[in-house]
């Protein structure tokens, strides 16, 4: 451990390594002599697109990975091949995914370094993101599962980790402090694999970390330990390693286990490397870790090794292009849950049995936020793999009350507050969907979604990324919209971003009974669904209603005509179906409540507009790019000939929620913009 990070070193029992020095060997030598078929044959013959050499970080991966074992996790990034060797994917699907063939880790839709390895009996490699960074939160969702499951469930706690790992550039990133924050917060079994090599692609280390080491940075981070060395000496990395998960394992905190290592190629195999000097690029070859690996094992016969791994290579390779492309038909299959189950992640909701589709109303009318609380209780009471989550949904019950009294009920471990960071919150939500259970993450308002827009999009195509291999359903619940006044930070509501993130479901309830059925079929589903909760509906005497029934459930994609007329469709949602009712409450339109955008009730709009020759889309939204336009677009397309006038929209203009009540009634549209408007398209 480096002198300056003053952390006491666990001591293991044994000195005896706990895996075999010719495995090693073996994993490095494959490693390698894929990287080289891949540079010298299958990259200039254009048959891999990306590629990324792991040499010099190759022998600390195989170390790592040969440590893990059943009921771990392991994050990576897109330099973690040796890590996946170790963990026994298959040489042909590591070489395939690479060329994009059929099968493997994507069946083609994803670059092949862009791994998830599912693996019962081992441990599971989840899906890697593109992004850098992205990596850790998950990692973070995947150990609170695992005390999870310990102190709620009842299971038993083996000793399992999870193990995110990252370069020191990734060390910058939000996704990074967030993690850390997370896991030393909360002392959850997990292990933070720091692979520095000194750059970012061409950016020096001293541009991504003061002083050029995250360990001594973190030296004084309470409730962390910490480990630092040389990734280049097989037996210094091999004991920090084994010290770093034994510490883990032993339920004595996270760690942080820091290895310098020599990138010894481009940062991809397009990267030239010219802004190294040669002298440079010579003392990171001086410190390749396969001479010394080779030095400690001179009895090994690593001609014979060198040989056999070629051939492994090799036959690989011929199996691997003896795949096809997968069939083109075929790519758009998978976004979603279509029947069958993910082999790892999801299946944590509640059966559909015993649910009904008809609203039985029971009892006094009810507000919006009585009755998401109300399902969310059920739900709770009747799931024990359901979690609630969030900024201040604690002992305050949120921001707007919604979650009150539920941490009081269901405990701490269940209903929990969160730090201040969105992508932590989505992030882990997507470690703990994968883990097997419910998470029901929170965002206080619509604008404060954007630091996760990339876990949220990240979440989104899991399923069909990797071939439905893996899945991360979970209920996030996101209140926005006005609410007595406006302003640019509390009252967005651009649902439209949500939409147009494949994989998601979207929900945009408008009364307390859809909001019951809405939420308890997202609840029992298992794709990730938006739940937008509008600010302005949940105490609003309007949206108020009786409650369902206990089971009542309502799919998603079944719009509601509350209006019924022959002369104009009204189409919209949220809060803009009371101003569209009030609208048009002489009796001449059909007013839509489409209560899902996504999916969202087309046959319902056109089957309305065959009848009524005239489409008006209102919602709050702005108008360029608002969901409206996608509405107008299908109108225009599947029913242009029913039309006797051109389809409108009533919308916010591109301007943000302004704050005075009187300027925000000015850009919302009023019962008077409908209404206008509604004559306007009639005298047409």
């Amino acid at each position: 451990m480096a002198e300056d990070v003053k952390q006491p070193a666990p001591q293991l029992e044994s000195e005896d390594p706990a895996f075999s020095w010719e495995d090693v060997a073996r994993l490095v030598l494959t490693s390698r002599e894929m990287d080289r078929l891949e540079e010298e044959e299958l990259v200039p013959a254009k048959k891999v697109l990306y590629q990324f050499s792991a040499r010099g970080h190759d022998m600390a991966q195989v170390i790592l990975g040969l440590h893990l074992r059943d009921g771990d996790a392991a994050c990576g990034y897109y330099r973690s091949r040796p890590m996946l060797l170790a963990l026994g994917v298959p040489l042909a699907d590591a070489l395939g995914s690479n060329m994009g063939r059929e099968g493997g880790y994507s069946d083609g839709k994803d670059i092949g370094v862009v791994f998830n390895y599912p693996n019962p009996g081992g441990c599971h490699a989840l899906p890697m993101c593109g992004g850098v960074g992205a990596q850790y939160t998950p990692a973070a969702g995947w150990a609170q599962a695992i005390t999870y499951k310990a102190s709620v469930l009842g299971e038993e706690d083996d000793g399992a980790i999870a193990v995110v790992l990252g370069g020191d550039a990734s060390c910058s990133t939000g996704g990074f402090w967030s993690a850390l924050t997370i896991a030393t917060t909360q002392q959850l079994p997990m292990l933070f694999f720091i692979e520095d090599n000194g750059y970012g692609i061409s950016v020096p280390s001293t541009y991504q970390t003061p002083g050029q080491n995250i360990a001594a940075n973190l030296a004084s981070f309470k409730g962390l330990t910490i480990f630092d060395g040389d990734g280049t000496d097989p037996e210094a990395a091999a004991k920090q390693i084994a010290q770093s998960i034994a510490h883990v394992r032993a339920r004595k905190g996270p760690v942080l286990c820091r290895l310098t290592v020599p990138r010894l190629e481009g940062h991809s195999a397009q990267d030239t490397q010219t802004y190294k000097s040669e002298e440079e690029i010579a003392a990171e070859w001086a410190r390749d870790p396969l001479p010394k690996l080779k030095a400690l094992n001179n009895n090994l016969d690593w001609d014979m090794i060198e040989a056999s791994v070629a051939q492994e290579v090799d036959k690989a390779r011929e199996e691997a292009e003896a795949r096809d492309v997968s069939d083109p038909a075929k790519v758009a299959d998978g976004v979603f849950y279509e029947g069958e189950h993910a082999i790892v992640g999801g299946q944590a909701g509640l059966s559909l049995e015993g649910t009904h589709e008809d609203p039985r109303p029971e009892g006094q009318r009810i507000n919006m936020v009585t009755a998401i609380r109300r399902v969310l209780d059920q739900e709770l009471d009747a799931n024990p793999r359901m979690s609630v989550f969030g900024e201040d949904v604690g002992p305050k019950g949120g921001v707007h009350a919604v979650t009150l009294g539920l941490q009081e009920k269901f405990g701490h471990d269940r209903v929990f507050d969160t730090s201040l960071n969105e992508e932590g919150i989505v992030g882990r939500a997507v470690g703990m969907a994968m883990a097997g259970l419910l998470p029901v993450p929170e965002i206080q308002f619509r604008k404060y979604a954007e630091p996760a827009t990339e876990q949220i999009n990240d979440c989104g195509t899991i399923r069909w990324r990797t071939d439905n291999r893996f899945a991360a359903p979970m209920v996030l619940r996101i209140p926005g919209g006005f609410f007595k006044c406006g302003d640019p930070w509390h009252s967005q509501t651009n649902e439209v971003q949500f939409v147009h993130n494949p994989g998601w479901k979207v929900a945009v309830p408008s009364n307390a009974e859809d909001a019951v059925g809405l939420l308890r079929m997202a609840l029992r589903g298992n794709d990730p669904t938006i739940f937008f909760e509008h600010r302005a509906m949940l105490d609003e005497s309007w949206a108020r209603r009786p409650w369902p029934g206990e089971g009542y459930v309502l799919p998603f994609g079944k719009a509601k005509k509350t209006r019924e007329g022959d002369k104009i469709t009204i189409v919209t949602w949220g809060a803009m179906v009371p101003r569209c009712e009030e609208a048009a409450k002489d009796g001449e339109a059909d007013v839509i409540d489409l209560r899902t955008l996504m999916p969202w009730d087309k046959e319902a709009v056109l089957e309305s507009v065959a009848k009524t020759h005239r489409c008006l889309i209102v919602h709050e939204d702005l108008r360029t790019g608002g969901f409206g336009a996608e509405i107008a677009a299908v109108v225009a397309d599947e029913a242009f000939l029913d039309l006797d006038a051109p389809v409108e929209r009533v919308t916010m203009p591109d301007i943000p929620s302004p704050h005075h009540p009187k300027l925000l009634e000015a850009a919302v549209p009023s019962v008077a913009d409908i209404r206008a408007k509604i004559d306007e398209m009639l005298e047409f």
